[in-house]
């Protein structure tokens, strides 16, 4: 149901904290049996375990709640952004749990379950370029905007300071508690880049000895999808690559391997992302003697059948 333009801001506000205790709060995950060595711990996020069913959640709430909480988003306006998909689910699931309306701009060759699960939500969508991919999306969405002000709120996930600071106050913290404090590297994966820029943040003002290092594709025409190849790339606003103590560059094949490897040694289909993710922790893991590095499984597999389907019968 959409909003009606009769609900006051403060019955909203109710829904979004009665919902908030549904973001954030993922386990941590002990990975053993991938690459064993003695003085070195490896731990992952689970973020699929959480309302939205990604990491994306935890920016999407935060720019939703910001908004309302701002008056921009109520009495029926549509919230309005570009998306690789999860970023997009996510606003979808909130959307919908909330009656706000929203509208998304997505490259044309975003996956079918992507597509499928994002109607079945409500979302109305807009497709782009897939030559363009999300830069293309982001640009359409923000022509919608400038031409119906009224009309939209424009979230602009890639320049929002709420996508990176959802992660200070939230993943930084969890991270933290979870390792009782013992963390001394984080890895991950760039897209809109909020998961690392504001985990690393939050990891850093807790102790700036944590080292922090962000994982590239290796090529523009990569396969990790939601990861953004930053020298061909727009690169969002809110990346802060002066945080990064360490950059490292990701093979598909060699994440898409990985698939294989954690569905055998942790009993867990991942995306590839999570894989590439994975990865990259186990690279920084060759290089030290001594660590717990901890790194994020942004999704799980069920929106790739895909790839999972080439990965297995490969």
């Amino acid at each position: 149901m959409v909003l009606s333009k009769f609900t006051s801001k403060t019955a909203l506000v109710e829904k979004i904290h009665s919902l908030q205790k549904l973001v954030g709060n993922t386990p941590l995950l002990r990975i053993k049996g991938v690459y064993d060595k003695p003085g070195i711990e490896i731990y992952a996020k689970l973020e699929w375990q959480q309302f939205g069913g990604s990491v994306k959640a935890r920016p999407a709430f935060e720019i939703i709640k910001n908004a309302v909480e701002a008056g921009h988003l109520g009495d029926g306006r549509t919230l309005l952004d570009a998306t690789s998909g999860n970023t997009g689910i996510a606003f979808a699931s909130i959307s919908a749990a909330l009656g706000i309306p929203l509208t998304l701009c997505l490259p044309e060759n975003a996956s079918p379950e992507r597509k499928r699960i994002l109607k079945s939500l409500g979302a109305q969508i807009v497709f782009t370029s897939r030559f363009e991919g999300t830069d293309g999306s982001q640009e359409m969405a923000r022509t919608l905007a400038d031409q119906n002000p009224d009309l939209y709120f424009y979230a602009d996930q890639y320049n929002n300071d709420s996508n990176w600071k959802a992660h200070v106050r939230g993943t930084s913290q969890e991270i933290w508690h979870q390792t009782a404090g013992r963390i001394t590297h984080f890895v991950t994966g760039l897209g809109t880049t909020g998961t690392f820029t504001g985990t690393s943040v939050g990891l850093k003002n807790k102790n700036n000895s944590i080292a922090t290092i962000a994982l590239h594709p290796d090529n523009p025409m990569h396969g990790l999808e939601g990861w953004k190849h930053l020298e061909t790339a727009k690169v969002p606003g809110i990346y802060r690559p002066n945080i990064a103590d360490q950059d490292l560059e990701i093979d598909t094949l060699e994440a898409y391997e990985m698939i294989r490897t954690i569905a055998k040694t942790q009993g867990l289909l991942v995306s590839p992302s999570s894989a590439a993710n994975l990865v990259g922790a186990v690279k920084v893991a060759e290089n030290i003697d001594k660590g717990v590095i901890v790194t994020t499984f942004p999704d799980n597999a069920e929106k790739y059948s895909e790839v999972i389907n080439h990965v297995f019968e490969a």
